[in-house]
Parts: C-alpha cells; sequence; structure tokens
C-alpha cells in the first residue's frame, strides 16, 4: 500500500442501544461507535420481530386491511362449507 493515502484504521468500541458492546476496526475519528441496533438485537438474528410504533401507523394498517382480511376469512369459510 502506498503510504499517506489511506486513512487511520484504529480498533474502536461499539455500543448498541440496546446494551450491548463490541469491539472492531474502523476509520471513525473518536474511540467509541454508537448505533440503534447491532446483531444481538436485530430482528433478522434473533427471530424475533419488535415493532415500533411510530405515531400509530400499525394500528391504523391493521384497520386500513381488517375488513379486506375479514372478507377473505369468510370466503375460506364458506369454501369449506362447501
Amino acid at each position: 500500500m502506498k503510504p499517506g493515502i489511506h486513512p487511520d484504521y484504529h480498533p474502536v468500541t461499539v455500543h448498541c442501544a440496546c446494551g450491548h458492546n463490541f469491539s472492531t476496526r474502523s476509520t471513525i475519528k473518536g474511540d467509541m461507535l454508537r448505533v440503534e441496533i447491532c446483531s444481538n438485537c436485530h430482528p433478522f438474528f434473533t427471530g424475533k420481530q419488535k415493532l415500533v410504533d411510530t405515531a400509530g401507523r400499525v394500528e391504523r394498517f391493521t384497520k386500513k386491511y381488517a375488513d379486506a382480511a375479514a372478507k377473505v376469512e369468510a370466503t375460506k369459510t364458506s369454501a369449506a362449507k362447501k
């Protein structure tokens, strides 16, 4: 590698909002990197889903599509009876 053209790559501590800390290396300035989500709390890695409701969006979505879901269920049950 050519000297003087690459950024400083040094160890940093990553601090997640869930409280998990781990060490890695980065080019950021400083010793600590704060993140909102990490592999310990991300739903893809944990298999658990966390819904973060912002201004009632989940409730609005379920309310909006509740009638459509009820119609689908009604057609499934009426088809099963026949």
